[in-house]
């Protein structure tokens, strides 16, 4: 899933989009956890639930986690450091916010939207038969 809002662009790097995964939020293991610090962005004036998870040393964003659905976990792609499964086929969303200057990878079979999809991450894996147990 790629995504292309303000707050992903500004958290992310540089491409004017972020690569977000979802996951189970047991299955995320990680090292140096003295070394992360959390971020609530603030939407429309509001701070949000949702945790946004940093390298205090370097800046890197690395996952997203939200209370409001405790069981799932969105690490960012350029955080994970073991090899990931190349998808079927991938998801642009939020091209609507999307800055004049990027110029998004869409390929054949992949799917846009101008926000979010109807459709979930875990029904799109689900969809695919891609959840493992």
């Amino acid at each position: 899933m790629r995504c292309y809002c303000s707050i992903c662009r500004k958290t992310a790097g540089g491409g004017g989009y972020s690569i977000n995964l979802g996951g189970a939020a047991a299955s995320l293991k990680v090292r140096g956890e003295d070394n992360i610090t959390v971020f609530h962005a603030r939407i429309d004036g509001q701070e949000s639930p949702g945790e946004r998870r940093f390298c205090k040393t370097c800046g890197s964003a690395l996952w997203v986690w939200d209370p409001r659905w405790p069981e799932l976990v969105h690490p960012f792609a350029s955080a994970i450091d073991t090899d990931l499964p190349v998808p079927p086929e991938r998801v642009h969303l939020m091209l609507g916010s999307m800055p004049d200057w990027v110029q998004p990878d869409i390929r054949e079979f992949d799917k846009q939207f101008e926000e979010y999809p109807d459709e979930s991450i875990a029904d799109w894996h689900a969809s695919r038969g891609l959840i493992v147990d």
